[in-house]
Formats: structure tokens, sequence, C-alpha cells
């Protein structure tokens, strides 16, 4: 990887250090980590592999700037990967990353304005860079479970 990551703040949010109880919101210190991906690099891929660098069990994207040269995108409903080539800037980069799985959506628009966006898959290209500001919930983990009424893997947030 030829990129960085620096911890730019931490937040107290609260702590819930005690088993949950029924309809509780697990709570977390935040710790933020601000990253440049390069020309070249993969935005999912490089976001997966911080996540397992940084051992994240629980983050989210806070924000992301940049552009692609190459977006990978899976649009709704659908099980196949589109890749759109050409220079694309980066309007939205929004979900939840842990090194478990991450689920992120992405919009990008054109030349003309033009804007289009679905769920982030590998195969994307950083055009000239790709800023993302990643919250890290050091007191909590992400977990995915069957939803059997839709059949996918959903998001199952626990105390650490």
């Amino acid at each position: 990887m030829r990129w960085r990551a620096w911890i730019a703040s931490m937040v107290a949010l609260g702590c819930s250090a005690s088993p949950m109880r029924a309809g509780q919101v697990p709570r977390s210190e935040v710790r933020a980590l601000v990253v440049r991906l390069r020309p070249g690099e993969d935005l999912k891929r490089e976001l997966d592999a911080l996540a397992e660098r940084e051992h994240i069990e629980a983050g989210a994207i806070a924000t992301c700037v940049g552009s692609l040269e190459r977006v990978a995108l899976r649009f709704a409903d659908q099980h196949d990967t589109t890749v759109i080539e050409g220079r694309h800037e980066i309007v939205s980069l929004v979900g939840t990353l842990a090194r478990g799985g991450s689920h992120l959506h992405l919009a990008v628009s054109d030349g003309q304005g033009h804007t289009t966006g679905g769920h982030l898959m590998e195969g994307g290209r950083v055009y000239t860079t790709a800023e993302v500001v990643v919250l890290v919930f050091p007191d909590v983990r992400y977990a995915r479970e069957l939803d059997p009424r839709y059949g996918y893997h959903e998001l199952v947030v626990r105390p650490r």
C-alpha cells in the first residue's frame, strides 16, 4: 500500500461496557483515520485493506472526495458489476466499514454532471486522489447475519 493513515481526532460519544438491555443502542468512543489513496489504486480494495490493517471491527465513511478513471458499481437489484470507463468525480461515498464485511455506496458524476451511483465493488481505479475520512468505533463490532426475509447478510451491531 502506498498511502498513510493518521489519527485525526478523538471524540467521546459515551461508552457502553455493560451488557445490552432490550432496545439499548451500543455507544462508542470515536477515532478518525484520514487517508489519501493515490492514482491507480482500487478504491474498494484499499478500504478493505485499511479495515484489515487497522483491525477495524466497526467503522463508517465520514466523507470522501476525489476522482476515479474507472468506476465499478453494482446497481440496485442486480447481481453483476457494471464498469464505467472514463474520468468521474466522487460526489459521495457512504457506508459501514469492517474487517468482517463492509457495505459501501458510491455516487460519481461525469464531465457533464450526470450522476450515477450504486454499491461500490472492486475494480474501480483512482484517477488523481481519493481523500477519505473513516470514523472508527472501538467499543462496538459489526456482524453480518442472514436476514431470512430478504436472504441478505445484514448489519448487526454489538458491544465489544
